[in-house]
Order: C-alpha cells, then sequence, then structure tokens
C-alpha cells in the first residue's frame, strides 16, 4: 500500500486544511464538515491528516485503545492496572456509506446472552476510531438514525450499546470528519449544528493553479514513496507544529474582550443555541495557538465565525450557506475592546494571523457566498403577463412568458403512499424498518438484531419437559428465538409533474402554483424524500431535474421555470412514466408518489384528451401512488384535474385544501378510489 498524498502537498484549499488542523491541535473543536463539488481534494486531505497526527500510547491487548496514564475505568477489556504501554500511530477509519448500526457502535451476541449467559461484544468502528479520526465520505447519505449516533457519540465522548437489557459503554473521543457534495441533498439543521465547524471548497478556476493540482497528482501516482520524501521536510514541521500548538493550548488566555465578540456575533447572525458560542470561543483558542500566542485576538475571533457560524444561519434547505463579511467586521467593530482617544490606531496585519499550514498565513476565510439568486426576477409579477395559449401577432406560435417568482411557502397536509414499504428511512410513508414499533415476531435469517423477547418465551414454553425443566427458570435454545418485526416510516420519490402551460399562466395562477409546489418541497426535505422534476409545456416534456436528493437543486429550477403554449398533458404523463420506469430498476425497494401539478387540461398535439387519459392510465395500472393538485381558478370550472385524478387511481386537492390548516378533510392515503370532497363555504 502506498503511502498518503503529503498533506503539505494541497495545492490550495487554504480553509480546509486550516480547519483540519484547528482540530488537531483542540479536539474539542467538534470536528469538520466539508462541503463541495466532486474531485475537489477533500478525501485526500483527510487521509493525508491522519499522517500528521501525534502516535499515542495504548494499554497492550485493550480494544478500545485506553490511554495507560489514564484508562478507562468502564473499558469492557478493563480494569488496566500496571498494563504496561505500547505506541502506535494514530489511526483513521472509515465509515463507510452502507454501514450497518451495529457496524458502527458494535455487536452484542444476543444469542450468546440468552443461551449461553454470555456477555459477548464485538467493538464497531467506534471504537477503533477513539483517539484518531473517524471519517464519514458522503455523510449526508448516511441513514438518520447512523448519523444521531455518530454525533451524539462525538458530543458525549463515549458510544452507549444496549440490547435486550445487555449493556455496554466504551470511550469514543476522535476527531469526527464528514464531506459531503450539497447536489446529493442537505443534512437537517439539527445534525449540522453537531459538526463544530464548516468548509465550502470549489476547485480553483485560476488556470496556473490547476495546472499546479495536475502535476503533483501525477508525480505522485508515478513514484508516490519519491513524492512523498519531497514532502518529508514540510510534514515533519507541521507534525512539530501541532504539538507545540497543543502544548501551548491550556495557556491561552480568552479574555473578556473576545467574549463579547463572540457573543455579539453569534447574536448578530441570529444564531439558535448556545453551542455556536462555545464552538466559536474553541475556534478561536485553537488559532491563537496554532498561531504561537497565548491571548485570543479579534481576527481569531473573525477566522472563527467564518468556519463556525455559516452551516448555522441556515433556516431552510433552500438558504444558501455563508456569511455577510461586511455585517461581520460591523460588529467585531461595534464590541471591540475600547481604545484611548490618544492612543494612535495600530496599523492592522495584512494577511492576518499566521494559519496556513505552511506558515504563509493563506488561511483566509470562507469566501463570500452572498445570495445567487438575482432579485431582479421577483419584481417581475405576473400581473402584466398575457395569456400565453392566445396565438402571437401575426398567427405565429404562442408567446413564452418570463419566469414568474414562487409565492410565499406555507405548511402543506400529509400525502403519504398507502401499504406497507421496505425502503430507505425517512418520514413519509409506513414500512417495515429496524428502528419503530414492535408489531410481530419472526424466526430470525442470519444474525439476530431485535429479540422480542415475548415470542422467544412463547415458543420455547412448550418444550421445557422434553428439556428436562421441572422447576423453575427456562431452558432456551437457538430454535426458539425470534426477530422483533418493526414498523416505521420510509421516504420516498416523489416525482413533481408540473404543467407550465399557457392555461396555467393565465389569471395570475402561476405564482401561487409554484408557491405549493415550493411547500412540497420543503415537506419531502423534511421527510428524507427523493425528489425529481417534469415540466410539460408547448410541444412537449423536459425532465427538469433527474430524480436527486438535492430538494434546493429541484427549488432552483422551479424559480427558473418559464411558462407558455399548449399543454402537453399526455406528454408529461409519459415522461414521468419512462422516469420512473428507470427508478424502479434503481431502487426497486423506494415506492414513488406521482404529484401532478396542473388544471387538468389536454391541448397539445393529436388527440389530446384520449392521448391524455391513456398515459394516466399506464400509472394506475403499475399501481403508482398519485395525486392532483387541481389549480383551476374562477367562478366556472370543468372539474378536469378530479377526472385526471379518477384515471390515474389517485386523488385529487385544491391548492387550498393542500395547506395544513386548511378547513377541508384530511388527505390520506392518496391512492383511492374516490376524489376528495370539497366542503362547501
Amino acid at each position: 500500500m502506498s503511502a498518503p498524498y503529503p498533506f503539505t502537498a494541497v495545492v490550495g484549499q487554504d480553509d480546509l486544511r486550516l480547519a483540519l488542523l484547528l482540530n488537531a491541535v483542540s479536539p474539542a473543536v467538534g470536528g469538520v464538515l466539508v462541503r463541495g463539488e466532486k474531485g475537489t481534494a477533500k478525501s485526500t486531505a483527510v487521509r493525508a491528516l491522519s499522517a500528521l497526527m501525534p502516535s499515542v500510547g495504548v494499554v497492550p491487548g485493550c480494544r478500545f485503545s485506553c490511554d495507560p496514564a489514564a484508562p478507562d475505568p468502564q473499558c469492557p477489556d478493563g480494569p488496566h492496572e500496571e498494563a504496561g504501554q505500547t505506541e502506535r500511530p494514530a489511526r483513521m477509519v472509515e465509515l463507510p456509506v452502507g454501514a450497518s448500526e451495529d457496524r458502527l457502535v458494535g455487536a452484542l451476541d444476543i444469542e450468546r446472552a440468552l443461551a449461553e449467559g454470555v456477555k459477548a461484544f464485538e467493538p464497531g468502528l467506534l471504537a477503533d476510531a477513539h483517539r484518531g479520526i473517524l471519517y464519514v465520505d458522503e455523510v449526508n447519505l448516511l441513514h438518520d438514525h447512523l448519523v444521531d449516533l455518530l454525533l451524539d457519540a462525538a458530543a458525549m465522548g463515549a458510544s452507549y450499546v444496549e440490547r435486550e437489557g445487555v449493556s455496554v459503554r466504551h470511550a469514543a473521543r476522535f476527531l469526527l470528519v464528514g464531506t459531503m457534495n450539497p447536489e446529493e441533498g442537505e443534512l437537517r439543521p439539527q445534525l449540522l449544528d453537531r459538526f463544530g465547524l464548516t468548509v465550502e471548497v470549489a476547485a480553483s478556476r485560476e488556470p496556473a493553479q490547476r495546472v499546479e493540482v495536475v502535476k503533483r497528482r501525477l508525480a505522485y501516482d508515478d513514484a508516490p514513496d519519491a513524492f512523498v520524501a519531497r514532502w518529508a521536510d514540510e510534514e515533519a514541521d507541521v507534525r512539530a507544529r501541532i504539538v507545540a500548538a497543543r502544548a501551548l493550548l491550556p495557556e491561552v488566555r480568552l479574555g473578556d474582550d473576545a467574549l463579547t465578540q463572540i457573543a455579539a456575533t453569534c447574536a448578530a447572525f441570529e444564531v439558535d443555541g448556545m453551542r455556536a458560542d462555545i464552538v466559536m470561543a474553541r475556534t478561536a483558542t485553537a488559532l491563537a495557538a496554532w498561531a504561537g500566542r497565548t491571548e485570543v485576538l479579534s481576527e481569531d475571533v473573525r477566522q472563527a465565525a467564518l468556519l463556525a457560524l455559516p452551516h448555522r444561519r441556515r433556516r431552510n434547505p433552500f438558504d444558501a450557506p455563508g456569511l455577510d463579511e461586511d455585517k461581520l467586521d460591523e460588529t467585531l467593530d461595534e464590541f471591540g475592546p475600547d481604545r484611548p482617544d490618544d492612543d494612535p490606531e495600530p496599523d492592522p496585519e495584512p494577511n492576518g494571523p499566521d494559519d496556513g499550514p505552511d506558515g504563509g498565513g493563506g488561511g483566509g476565510g470562507v469566501p463570500p457566498q452572498g445570495d445567487p439568486a438575482d432579485d431582479g426576477g421577483a419584481a417581475q409579477e405576473s400581473s402584466g403577463a398575457s395569456p400565453a395559449e392566445a396565438p402571437a401577432p401575426g398567427g405565429g406560435a404562442p408567446q413564452e412568458q418570463r419566469a414568474v417568482s414562487a409565492g410565499e411557502p406555507f405548511r402543506t397536509k400529509m400525502l403519504s403512499v398507502p401499504g406497507l414499504g421496505e425502503g430507505a428511512a425517512g418520514r413519509r410513508s409506513r414500512a417495515r424498518t429496524e428502528h419503530g414499533r414492535t408489531t410481530g415476531a419472526v424466526r430470525p435469517r442470519g444474525n439476530l438484531t431485535k429479540l422480542h423477547l415475548a415470542a422467544t418465551v412463547q415458543a420455547a414454553a412448550p418444550h421445557q419437559r422434553a428439556r428436562g425443566r421441572s422447576g423453575p427458570g427456562l431452558v432456551v435454545r437457538r430454535d426458539d428465538l425470534r426477530q422483533a418485526t418493526r414498523e416505521g416510516r420510509e421516504g420516498n420519490l416523489v416525482l413533481f409533474v408540473v404543467d407550465a402551460s399557457g392555461s396555467m399562466a393565465a389569471r395570475k395562477r402561476m405564482g401561487a402554483v409554484k408557491g405549493a409546489v415550493l411547500s412540497l418541497l420543503l415537506d419531502a426535505y423534511q421527510r428524507r424524500d427523493k425528489v425529481g422534476l417534469v415540466t410539460f409545456r408547448g410541444s412537449g416534456a423536459e425532465v427538469a431535474l433527474p430524480p436527486t436528493s438535492s430538494v434546493d437543486a429541484a427549488a432552483a429550477r422551479l424559480e427558473t421555470l418559464p411558462t407558455g403554449g399548449r399543454t402537453p398533458l399526455a406528454a408529461g404523463l409519459l415522461k414521468a412514466h419512462e422516469v420512473l420506469r428507470v427508478e424502479r430498476l434503481r431502487d426497486p425497494a423506494r415506492r414513488p408518489l406521482l404529484v401532478v401539478v396542473t388544471d387538468g387540461r389536454a391541448t397539445g398535439g393529436p388527440e389530446p384528451v384520449q392521448l391524455a387519459a391513456r398515459a394516466a392510465g399506464l400509472h394506475a395500472a403499475e399501481g403508482t401512488a398519485a395525486v392532483v393538485v387541481d389549480c383551476e381558478s374562477g367562478m366556472v370550472r370543468l372539474g378536469l384535474a378530479g377526472e385526471l385524478a379518477s384515471r390515474l387511481g389517485g386523488q385529487a386537492v385544491t391548492l387550498d385544501e393542500l395547506r395544513a390548516d386548511s378547513i377541508a378533510g384530511l388527505v390520506k392515503d392518496v391512492q383511492g378510489t374516490n376524489t376528495i370532497r370539497r366542503r362547501a363555504a
């Protein structure tokens, strides 16, 4: 196995390197979440950091890496008394996306515990990562309950494993590093908050820097050992600097002025809770130690804010991460230390603290994010748009209208797929899951993980006399063990089929329609669904967004969606049918929910009404759960959306009825035989 790529050979990515080094200096900072596009050295930098970590002393033979100077009194392999010491390099443990709960926290052998009375525990990845690095690539794709376990262990410094009354606890203190591509979906805000720092990484747009990246990578691939040897001195310098900063850290003073600036900054950016203040304080202290100082300065507070706050100011998944640096500077100036009027103003340092790994001061803050959306389109309301189904002057094709801004999102009713699924964990439809309420028992297939005690006793009871048991007690054999079946919730694939024709743009409806779809996207985000977007207008349909876990990508496509032309309803339904066919092959366990947003008109193509009816019948024949959001308005209504819902085998709901606080009846299973009955006003 070749040596890892040197940390100091990574080109650019100063914020990423700085955040990793600060956690190496002070693991109490709470880890790093690295967000960025693929191919930006995220994994390379994390793996390279492990080679810089100082070696650790461990108790010989301890599976939990206990420190000989202070062994864990509750270590499952303990007690350790005068056990000696061995040195080993700090470990970097990788958590794969498909890992099970037992692989993460460890496994208790319930069968041996019940049948033989033996308390057997096999350590998991959290035990392996103790006093080292735990690296989670694509952390946003992990199941929620695994992320919860992971972050709880990181916060408490210990892992607890409990199975049917058998409990094991062991120390689990590690540097947690997670990487993710935001295009594949976001972490929930409460989970984002548990990461100490975050950095945004992107490939350089400077040709010279990109050339240097390619040169170094090719040199490493051709001769790894020779390349690593070239950077040995730089690596040794950084390793020594980490050791020196760790030793200096207890002496760093965090004064009242710096604490006031930290508190004022968190308040100015309206960050929830107090975790941000604590993380900023620890980060600023680590920055001072890394710079070789024993006092925290304003520039340390500023850098700490740029690393600790961007992911905590998000209010919903559509907010862009990042901080307004002008606002940050104003806050720091307002609450900075007071200076006497007669004292001259000190010259500011041009490059901030010496926080780059190579001593070059290149650790600047997170690049300004701003709001990438130009609000100019928001001012263009649909009030000035003419009905786009009307022919253009001269008898030409219908004119396309400019994109209309979405209306204000709202909380929607619960839409679910009927039946019992077995898809990925989520919060929408009923499913058989590893977690949830117990609904029954079956014979275990493979290893027993969730014991159904009552069913096990019931299976063993009739055989007690044959097994020689006549007094109190119970003889349990492996054949008696029963696995508990549990019911929870799954995430679904919510495929939106949005009518963007001229009939939808008329009567100023498109803003309300986009607001409704945006609301459903927010609901899908909260319920951990995948989403896709198909639009139809003019002469055909297109997949505006293939199924993805990134609901903010869907929201961005929705915002720029143009309208106009005729209504090829059949084309939209057929395109949706093709998308679902492909997704069933890719992920057969994830059940789809088809959400058609339309007024039900069909005017595009030959025999549009008949063809739309046949296309709807394809979805009904395959049992696809469907709901039609009826966007028809006005005094005279044709009821076409209700007819479409009937042909789909689903239900229809108006925009008003979609609201969770409306007076209409609650939307239950979306695959019914009748449409929702509208209540009289």
